[in-house]
């Protein structure tokens, strides 16, 4: 009798309400954290005598799998409950039952950044979804898988899961539950470039959630707005909304994994900050030409020496809460980012030790964006060493060479456009350094980069871009690449890829000659103005014209008159011999 008794009172302690149901569900809905919380921790009976079998126990445990997202106690509760699930319970489930444990499993899976696990699990849910038409579990499911394919680099996708998770929530007035989505997507379209209709997305979401107390969607917003910044080169601002973003986080909880991953972002920002007063010293006029009052070398160089002792000093606050989260990404971010500090300062072994630790981190998730950044990272390095000749420098440019080419195959499993450009550039870069000098090659990993630099951005990577276009315009001429047409010597390209190399040569120095006038371009050549700008854009020439109208040319006139060649290239590409190969080829 008393073990009788014992079971039906353990029974009662488990038993889960639909009220309590629904009003976790409308804290979520409502965005009112701290209410659900307190709530939560009233069921701490449920969460211990946890039984399967009791009614609302599977829609218990997919609620809470969204609460511990948001950030309700640890991801060992969720498995716990997950575990109670053996295959004998699991095979007397209905479909609205299952539902729910295959949202905890991919909800563990994502925290866990086991991404492709999590998504397989995701796509079973919506399967069944669709089927019963649970409009709310849609809503947070494609939210989620739009999480994984962000991280994997899937932005296409990501935005198409996010555009139906919108809908869901918008379909049924929850304007408060949709800022996770939109703050989402807003970061999403501004990695895509789309800066203006990003910041419309944010300001939008944190007009929404003005009076709620949902921390880590609001410090979200915050680390948004600063990654944007730091694009618009505007680095104080930056690192003012990173710091808004931490002082969010922290509000629920001082060490939330988000600190740690805006902590590393804001000492990227001071990497950049770091660069620009490097070069500034560099370039600094000897002491007895300072102007009165301002600032002597030597204090710009201790002020450096400041920054790069803030930027250790933060660097090694976040890695050592993702030691207590682990948080793979975060340490190969945090590990990147010690080999760029260490790059800029020199320290080129302390760099090249960090860039394979941030690719033995990234490994370990089959991260393809941290690990293209991690080889082109050794690539920048070795690229580092080859300029300086350092013993051995012949084994770091061949190296180079490897660390290029797989830092283009890795990124190119990505829509990450930043990324390609990077990757691209530097290809170039290390193809036409002094060891290698393939300078055709290198073009093209100029014309490849150029297709993904963003317009008007003059961030590092621009800066880079510009670094290896000046580099293959130096002492330039058309006479041999058009003296190896006019011979035929065409190699496998198509008519197609000729006019454009054509354009390619030809545009930027009738340019030059016309004074940078894109009309009087298009006039000469009988071709629309829209070509010729594009020619210039894909070039990275455009941009530079809108801003520096009237500097010296840096590309050298041709040795011999252009019309001469051009008249030799044009009888030869007419004769019906090179027009039936062309054909051919094509």
């Amino acid at each position: 009798m008393r073990a009788t008794a014992a079971s039906h009172s353990l029974r009662k302690q488990s038993l889960i309400s639909s009220d309590l149901l629904t009003a976790l569900r409308a804290d979520i809905d409502s965005r009112q954290i701290d209410h659900g919380t307190q709530l939560l921790a009233s069921c701490t009976n449920i969460i211990e005598s946890f039984d399967p079998s009791v009614e609302n126990a599977a829609a218990f445990l997919g609620i809470l799998a969204e609460w511990i997202d948001l950030g309700f106690g640890n991801l060992g509760l969720v498995k716990k409950l997950i575990g109670t699930y053996g295959k004998h319970v699991r095979t007397k489930l209905t479909v609205l039952e299952y539902i729910p444990l295959r949202m905890a499993e991919g909800m563990v899976a994502m925290s866990t950044e086991r991404l492709d696990s999590a998504i397989e699990h995701f796509s079973v849910v919506l399967q069944l979804a669709r089927e019963t038409d649970a409009w709310d579990v849609l809503a947070i499911t494609n939210y989620w898988v739009a999480r994984c394919q962000r991280k994997k680099g899937q932005y296409t996708e990501a935005l198409a899961h996010l555009k139906k998770a919108l809908d869901f929530q918008s379909a049924h007035g929850h304007a408060q539950n949709e800022v996770p989505a939109r703050v989402l997507q807003s970061l999403i379209l501004f990695e895509h470039g789309d800066i203006k209709q990003a910041l419309a997305g944010l300001r939008e979401a944190e007009s929404i959630l003005s009076a709620a107390d949902d921390y880590v969607a609001r410090g979200n917003i915050q680390s948004t707005y600063g990654r944007i910044f730091e694009r618009e080169l505007r680095f104080g601002q930056a690192i003012e909304h990173y710091a808004r973003a931490i002082t969010e986080y922290q509000k629920r909880d001082s060490r939330h994994v988000n600190v740690a991953r805006t902590i590393a972002d804001m000492s990227f920002t001071r990497i950049l900050v770091a660069r620009d007063l490097r070069r500034n010293i560099e370039t600094y006029p000897d002491q007895q030409k300072n102007a009165p009052g301002s600032p002597t070398r030597a204090a710009r160089v201790k002020e450096l020496s400041n920054l790069y002792a803030t930027i250790l000093a933060d660097l090694d606050q976040a890695a050592e809460i993702y030691s207590q989260q682990p948080n793979a990404r975060g340490i190969a971010r945090v590990w990147l980012y010690r080999g760029y500090l260490n790059l800029d300062m020199g320290k080129l072994d302390l760099a090249s030790d960090a860039a394979s630790e941030a690719f033995k981190a990234a490994e370990s998730k089959h991260d393809y964006i941290l690990l293209a950044s991690a080889r082109n990272l050794q690539c920048m390095i070795d690229n580092a060493r080859v300029d300086e000749e350092v013993e051995g420098w012949i084994h770091y440019a061949v190296a180079s060479q490897d660390y290029a080419r797989e830092a283009v195959e890795l990124a190119n499993n990505t829509q990450n456009r930043r990324l390609l450009a990077i990757v691209h550039t530097w290809e170039g870069l290390t193809l036409s350094n002094s060891f290698f000098r393939a300078r055709d090659k290198a073009r093209e990993a100029l014309e490849r980069a150029a297709s993904y630099i963003e317009p008007g951005v003059r961030d590092h990577i621009w800066q880079d871009f510009q670094i290896l276009r000046k580099r293959l315009l130096e002492n330039a001429s058309l006479e041999p690449k058009l003296l190896q047409w006019a011979h035929g010597e065409i190699g496998e390209k198509t008519f197609r890829q000729l006019e454009e190399d054509f354009a390619d040569l030809v545009i930027p120095r009738l340019w030059e000659e016309e004074k940078r006038k894109v009309s009087r371009v298009a006039s000469r050549l009988s071709v629309s103005p829209r070509k010729v700008r594009r020619v210039l854009t894909r070039l990275g020439l455009m941009d530079e014209a809108e801003t520096s109208v009237g500097s010296v040319s840096e590309i050298p006139a041709p040795h011999d008159d252009p019309n001469a060649i051009l008249s030799k290239v044009s009888r030869s590409l007419r004769s019906k011999r090179v027009a039936r190969r062309l054909t051919h080829r094509r």
